[in-house]
């Protein structure tokens, strides 16, 4: 890989995970729940009086802890993801660019259709870049390669329903769309990675030190 191209894939890598955080921010403003990773955030956040995106992070290096045991590679898209996200639900929270939607079940849903499809892209964006999954996709992929006759969407939900039972016990908000959205993320991950003939678990990802590498080089 030469540095234009490195480049080339952390811009992609950031947008992938800007647009991520935005879906994120929207699943929050449909205001019939949240998804079952911001379940958990926001239970944290709560406990520990501490805002979104400082939780967001707090589970990122939990989670990248886990993926290392799992002798999953930590790249530079793993940095990015613990960073972009948690920062830009927050960011976008603190501009309010959408108002939450009140008393509208139609709208909220039609909104978290909108945002599974999404999700769905922004992950095949910032895994396509090939600079390392995040801390929770990493995880995911982790378990799918131990997993090998479950589709990865699968995989996603048996681990969202997971992390949904230790959120609510945090405290987190729950509704409706929080118990749609771990079938609705893990059935439109498959559609979207089928659409685009993608398979995350056969990317070659560069580690932190190969992209140093780069850069040295």
């Amino acid at each position: 890989m030469s540095k234009k191209q490195l480049l080339k894939n952390t811009v992609l890598a950031s947008l992938g995970l800007f647009f991520y955080g935005f879906c994120v921010y929207c699943f929050i403003q449909a205001n019939i729940g949240v998804g079952p990773w911001d379940v958990f955030c926001i239970g944290l956040s709560k406990t520990l009086g501490i805002k979104y995106g400082n939780a967001s992070i707090s589970i990122s290096v939990a989670v990248i802890v886990i993926d290392l045991l799992m002798h999953e590679k930590i790249g530079l898209g793993t940095i990015l993801d613990a960073i972009i996200v948690g920062k830009t639900v927050d960011l976008f929270n603190y501009i309010n660019l959408i108002p939450s939607i009140e008393n509208n079940m139609l709208l909220s849903i039609g909104m978290l259709i909108l945002v599974f499809i999404g999700e769905g892209f922004a992950q095949f964006f910032y895994m396509k870049a090939g600079l390392s999954c995040g801390p929770r996709d990493s995880l995911q992929i982790a378990l799918g390669k131990r997993l090998k006759k479950l589709p990865i969407g699968v995989v996603n939900i048996f681990l969202l329903l997971f992390v949904f039972v230790i959120g609510y016990f945090l405290g987190g908000p729950i509704g409706i769309g929080t118990i749609l959205a771990p079938f609705g993320i893990g059935i439109m991950q498959d559609v979207v990675f089928k659409l685009t003939k993608f398979d995350p678990k056969a990317i070659s990802h560069a580690s932190l030190i190969d992209s140093f590498k780069v850069l040295k080089g």
